[in-house]
């Protein structure tokens, strides 16, 4: 659920390396290009193994990090007939958010209709993401893994706690890379989700640079799986030289001078997330030039990265549940959807689930019907896409 505030020396390393390699070692390749089925980055564009830039039309299914440690809506309807309907209605991408508690053996998964999801009795929580990964691979609809918060009990500023510690994260990341290590499925990680309070950004102090962070945990994942993509969130202020307030992981002005640098090239893409007045009011909302206000904002804060040319954004969340253009809510979801369609920016839209509190979701509270006008306002840039299972299907023939 959302809640937002002000949301050795060269010739030792070469010895080492040639060493490692007399006994069989291979360090992760740079060229990603040569690996089928994944991404990598190209200046701002995501691009396949043949260069062809992405298209992915992306939603977030929350549950997996809850106290229910499942998909939510599977008390419902079947994960089969969720997926069906994802992709009916053009969706490609999931972001697929967890807790670090769903891989705890105490961990038991609840909530689930084993009436009409049969082939889920029995599974641990982390059995049920594999099967999710199984089912959308099926379906040619691809995962991003999102570390949303270490306990299911709520968000954190950092990304460690006392409970769930920096050691716990990392070795639970490279545990994930291992496991969906060639499976082309799943193409990348979200770090941590919307760091803020005490994150900062480019301080140098390893307790609470999330930028550090970020390149410790990016490393060790790409040393274990070197062809997933790796999501890189913001902070909310505390930017060295820039103070300036914002949502929860959606100030990104640190990168302009303090970028996250990885051992493999092109793997970083910053993800953003914004919010309308529906789940907290700003200031730039009560400005008289509002919404006109808004590209300018989102300029300075993250869009800047995909204008210079510095790396791909992909907007993790935003969403709202007005879209209609008369209320504050609606001019702002409508302007942000606009500017991603005029920077050609990516996205993952909150969310499939009615549940969200504060933002509704692409399903109605019956868990079925879909929401047509904010269908309609995505449409805008919604991409054609080919979805992956057929364009195999389609190689093969």
């Amino acid at each position: 659920m959302k809640k937002k505030g002000f949301k050795k020396t060269f010739f030792v390393i070469a010895s080492l390396v040639m060493g490692l390699t007399l006994y069989g070692y291979t360090p992760p390749s740079a060229d990603a290009a040569s690996v089928k089925g994944y991404y990598h980055t190209q200046g701002n564009k995501i691009v396949d193994e043949s260069g062809k830039e992405a298209a992915f039309n992306g939603l977030n299914w929350f549950g997996l990090e809850t106290p229910n440690y499942t998909l939510h809506g599977l008390w419902s309807r079947s994960m089969d007939d969720m997926l069906d309907q994802v992709k009916k209605e053009g969706y490609n991408l999931i972001r697929l958010p967890y807790s670090n508690q769903l891989f705890d053996s105490s961990s038991r998964a609840d909530s689930i209709d084993y009436y009409k999801n049969p082939d889920l009795v029995g599974l641990t929580p982390i059995q049920i993401m594999d099967k999710l990964i199984e089912k959308a691979g099926q379906r040619g609809i691809q995962i991003i893994l999102d570390r949303h918060r270490p306990g299911s009990g709520g968000q954190s500023e950092l990304w460690y706690t006392s409970q769930y510690p920096e050691s716990r994260w990392i070795s639970d990341w490279k545990m994930l890379a291992e496991r969906y290590k060639n499976n082309p499925t799943v193409i990348g990680a979200d770090l941590h989700n919307e760091p803020h309070g005490q994150a900062s950004w480019g301080t140098g102090d390893v307790s609470t640079d999330w930028r550090l962070a970020a390149q410790r945990a990016g490393n060790a994942i790409l040393s274990v799986n070197p062809n997933w993509l790796i999501l890189v969130e913001g902070v909310d202020h505390n930017v060295q030289g820039n103070n300036s307030q914002y949502w929860w992981g959606g100030n990104l002005t640190g990168v302009a001078n303090y970028p996250v640098v990885l051992d493999v090239p092109n793997r970083v893409v910053y993800s953003p997330h914004d919010y309308g007045p529906g789940v907290s009011s700003q200031p730039w909302f009560n400005d008289s030039t509002f919404p006109s206000n808004l590209p300018a904002i989102w300029d300075q804060t993250w869009g800047y990265i995909s204008k210079q040319n510095i790396a791909p954004v992909l907007v993790g969340e935003f969403g709202g549940r007005n879209v209609d253009s008369s209320s504050p809510e609606g001019k702002w979801q409508n302007a942000l959807v606009d500017y991603i369609g005029a920077n050609n920016l990516y996205f993952t839209y909150w969310s499939l689930n009615p549940n969200s509190g504060d933002t509704g979701g692409l399903l109605l509270d019956d868990w079925v019907t879909w929401n047509r006008p904010k269908q309609d306002m995505l449409s805008r840039i919604m991409k054609p896409v080919v979805f992956v299972a057929e364009q195999a299907k389609a190689a093969a023939e």
